[in-house]
């Protein structure tokens, strides 16, 4: 073989590999989600995968560090963010696609101990101060943390609590101090706890005691997901916006206690 075939060749092989390299690529996407959104994401993601053959790579945390990554040049291509604030300034700032962002849950919170019978309807632990820690999600950077300030201000309990306060840097974190007893007792996302087989109510959780908290202590704490800049042309990423929209999505993500449209 002379030199010049030779070179043809490693060209042809080179081209290819470029090629099966961005068909790998445009058939994957990588999404950056809110640690509250763990449970039902995953769910999402397995009929998804299933129903496309698309492969979905997810990043789990806060939505504030994701906000700051993305804007630094992070590859995510989907953000499902804990909040509606996020999305909203990268469309602005031009991180995000214009016309893409949509609510895809409004999240419930919960009042949660690991120990049994611990937290009754009267909150007769919380408001008599009978507890080591109280849990919460930071609210500099977590919405569901700032919900839960919400909560204790509108029960007249932030002056009486705070010194006991311990804060997690996302909710994962804030459930990780209650179900290891480092907490007695702290706010969580309803999705974290409930037992899916059968329902919200304070009975209807894995295990431990709760309280669900009704919506009107605290402001909404609506979820936005949007598609970045670096998904606009990816097939994959728009497949997956469309698929969190539909009415199957909807169902699943309704089964952890999150309301949606």
């Amino acid at each position: 073989m002379n030199l010049a075939r030779m070179i043809c060749l490693l060209v042809g092989l080179v081209l290819i590999r470029i090629v099966f390299i961005q068909q790998a690529h445009a058939q994957s996407v990588s999404v950056a989600v809110a640690s509250n959104f763990t449970h039902p994401m995953k769910a999402l993601v397995k009929e998804f995968e299933k129903q496309s053959g698309i492969q979905v790579r997810v990043s789990y945390g806060s939505s504030g560090k994701f906000y700051a990554q993305i804007k630094h040049g992070a590859p995510f291509q989907v953000f499902l963010s804990a909040d509606q604030a996020k999305p909203a300034a990268l469309e602005k700032e031009g991180w995000g696609i214009s016309g893409s962002r949509f609510t895809y849950a409004t999240g419930r919170l919960a009042l949660w101990s690991s120990k049994d019978s611990f937290i009754d309807e009267n909150l007769s632990p919380l408001k008599a101060g009978q507890f080591n820690k109280l849990a919460l999600a930071n609210p500099k950077l977590a919405p569901y943390g700032i919900a839960a300030v919400q909560v204790l201000e509108s029960l007249n309990l932030t002056q009486s609590s705070q010194h006991k306060w311990v804060k997690g840097e996302n909710i994962a974190q804030t459930y990780q101090f209650v179900s290891t007893g480092n907490s007695d007792l702290g706010f969580v996302a309803l999705s974290q706890i409930i037992n899916r087989d059968k329902g919200k109510n304070n009975k209807d959780i894995k295990h431990g005691s709760a309280w669900v908290i009704p919506n009107n202590l605290h402001q909404p704490i609506h979820q936005d997901a949007i598609l970045l800049k670096s998904g606009k042309d990816n097939q994959a990423a728009q497949q997956l916006m469309r698929f969190i929209k539909n009415k199957e999505a909807k169902t699943i993500i309704s089964s952890y206690g999150y309301e949606t449209l």
